[in-house]
């Protein structure tokens, strides 16, 4: 049986997040019914920072693993390590989710192969059970479990892209970047900004999002407008801040950047 302390994954402060739709109320209802939920949208546009605070609503544990193209079945579910006093077993945080009664949130789940993730599946139908193979044990999920899984459809290639199989064991979430009014209001909760700067920054994301597809891969995310509003309250010209939080991330593109620099250079002139 695990050791882990479940208080260490306890999210002890109250995450901000803007409300936008009845999303808190739904997932409310899966998490207590215990349905697996997909949460869907673009790059920065609070997938996780929802996760993070219906844990910290519904206050339940939450173990949050950040998935690669390299992350092995082993590195969800555990594997034998080798020390001085011979071998032992350790679990993966999928395997310490499903003991301990947390939520597993696998964050831009189709970053892993396909053959790891096919490792979830008996967690997310009517077994509730996770196989180790390699111990010969098979785990019953604590009544408290919950899988949750997050990606970006309109980034992964036709090669990372979740298999139907896989798709329909989970109930979903579609979420998009918050209207102009809204994105306003969290730059302002999130950082103190003066309301009529974050309008002029929220003006610049959505131009800038509507470029997406012709010349960027991605539009402007609200995290990175949070960061451009951080170095502004801090003290950081406008301009610059908007260069080094919404520019030289997303494009090395030369026209691109010039074209983003003049809006920022019209929007605050």
């Amino acid at each position: 049986m695990s050791q882990v302390d479940i208080n260490q994954y306890l999210i002890k402060e109250k995450p901000f997040y803007q409300i936008q739709a009845r999303e808190v109320e739904l997932y409310a209802a899966a998490y207590n019914n215990r349905l697996p939920v997909m949460v869907k949208g673009p790059t920065g546009c609070g997938k996780s920072r929802f996760v993070e605070y219906m844990a910290w609503k519904l206050g339940k544990p939450l173990i949050t693993v950040a998935c690669n193209e390299d992350m092995t079945a082993s590195d969800l579910v555990g594997r034998y390590l080798l020390d001085a006093n011979g071998t032992h077993w350790q679990d993966g945080p999928l395997t310490t989710a499903a003991r301990l009664g947390a939520i597993c949130y696998l964050d831009e789940i189709v970053e892993a192969r396909q053959d790891t993730t096919v490792v979830i599946h008996p967690l997310t139908d009517h077994r509730r059970a996770l196989p180790l193979d390699k111990k010969g044990e098979l785990i019953k999920a604590h009544p408290d479990f919950q899988l949750v899984i997050s990606y970006n459809p309109g980034y992964q290639s036709l090669m990372k892209d979740l298999k139907q199989s896989t798709k329909q064991r989970f109930v979903g979430f579609d979420f998009d970047y918050a209207d102009a009014a809204l994105e306003t209001d969290i730059l302002h909760q999130e950082t103190g900004l003066d309301t009529a700067v974050a309008e002029k920054l929220v003006q610049i994301g959505i131009k800038a999002r509507n470029l997406k597809g012709h010349g960027l891969d991605e539009g402007v995310s609200t995290r990175l407008l949070v960061y451009a509003a951080t170095l502004i309250q801090d003290g950081v010209d406008a301009k610059d801040a908007c260069r080094m939080a919404l520019v030289r991330p997303i494009t090395d593109d030369v026209d691109i950047r010039a074209t983003l620099d003049h809006m920022i250079d019209a929007i605050f002139a």
